[in-house]
């Protein structure tokens, strides 16, 4: 049913876990794929301060635990069973109310024979703190499994109504050793070479935007226009609409159900159009004839591509020497032309008009 639902589109994904899956579910959907992950995880496993934490945990018997990832909660018992803590942790972690945020966690924690008492709809920690200051947490006991950064305010908060807490960092998220591949990501988003760009994490996006630099206001305006930010949930997307840009999210925050959102929205996007008798579908790098794909190259998709902003009327060369990557002149233009009527199989669709220029023979608007 998906399969070719995104052929001649460019997607990116910046994610470092499930990276070979998500490329796989797109490049089986069809879709040009660019990887260039944002951020890396850093794995605390022999970390002195993971192991103080949680010989911390155990000695605290805590009243309540907070699971904020499924990733960190297996990370950690799998670090306390190399110190030999495993049974212990487990012990008292079964001695207290546990609450997952979201899903994710709470497969981990059955996993390890354990059982949550709730888990926050929206996966975001302003539903935990929430339930947790309006039910009173003053005097209790509390241990909170970081996901990648330090929750200050979190934790701040339930100390200042009164909590006791132990932190306990599973693992950091931190720049790529090689940010190349990011910088160059955004480069290509600001210069409308990638029709979509798939976040899984709030880091991952305040580090692309950080890593593009200069290039991040041209980013933002590509993701306001022609580019789609699509984003696993709300706490993903947060940064982004901090910034007032547009984004897409599935209603399971899944990354199937992500990948399942792309498939939906970008064919949307697509420009169809009734075309000397065809169905022309113009798509980030290619063109659908009557549902065939075409690969098109770069200054033939620029030729398609401005014709079709402008369906049935003529298009000067002046202007299409514009849309050409590198820019040229009428000549450049005549021989983009004539490679794309050679990319389309046939001369029918672009019509030259003598000394103006070309035009889409547009029979209507599809």
């Amino acid at each position: 049913m998906t399969e070719g639902a995104l052929a001649g589109f460019t997607v990116a994904v910046t994610a470092e876990r499930r990276r070979t899956e998500m490329e796989a579910l797109l490049e089986r959907r069809g879709a040009r794929v660019v990887s260039a992950p944002a951020i890396t995880i850093i794995p605390l496993i022999d970390d002195e301060a993971l192991h103080a934490a949680t010989a911390a945990c155990i000695g605290l018997e805590p009243h309540l635990v907070v699971a904020t990832t499924g990733f960190g909660f297996r990370g950690w018992l799998e670090a306390a069973e190399g110190w030999g803590l495993g049974d212990q942790l487990r012990t008292s972690l079964r001695g207290a109310r546990i609450l997952a945020r979201g899903p994710k966690p709470c497969g981990a924690i059955r996993a390890a024979g354990l059982t949550e008492e709730w888990a926050a709809k929206t996966e975001a920690n302003e539903e935990i703190l929430q339930r947790l200051l309006s039910e009173g947490v003053a005097g209790q006991r509390i241990v909170v499994q970081e996901h990648g950064e330090p929750q200050t305010e979190f934790v701040e908060s339930l100390r200042s109504a009164g909590a006791a807490v132990v932190e306990v960092p599973v693992y950091r998220w931190a720049m790529p050793p090689d940010v190349a591949p990011v910088k160059r990501l955004a480069d290509q988003v600001a210069a409308g070479q990638i029709d979509a760009v798939t976040f899984t994490s709030a880091p991952a996006v305040k580090a692309f935007l950080e890593i593009a630099g200069a290039a991040s206001a041209e980013v933002e305006r590509a993701f306001a226009g022609r580019t789609l930010a699509a984003c696993v949930g709300p706490v993903t997307a947060a940064p982004l609409v901090e910034r007032g840009v547009p984004v897409v999210m599935p209603e399971r925050y899944r990354l199937g159900a992500l990948i399942k959102t792309v498939t939906d929205e970008l064919p949307k996007r697509a420009v169809r159009l009734q075309v000397a008798g065809s169905t022309l579908e113009v798509r980030g790098h290619a063109v659908l004839i009557d549902g065939v794909i075409h690969g098109l190259a770069p200054a033939a998709m620029a030729m398609l591509t401005a014709l079709a902003r402008r369906p049935g009327a003529v298009v000067s060369k002046d202007q299409l020497a514009e849309a050409l990557p590198r820019g040229n002149d009428g000549h450049a233009v005549d021989v983009a032309v004539a490679r794309l009527r050679a990319a389309l199989g046939s001369g029918k669709h672009i019509e030259t008009v003598i000394k103006r220029g070309y035009r889409l023979r547009v029979d209507e608007a599809a």
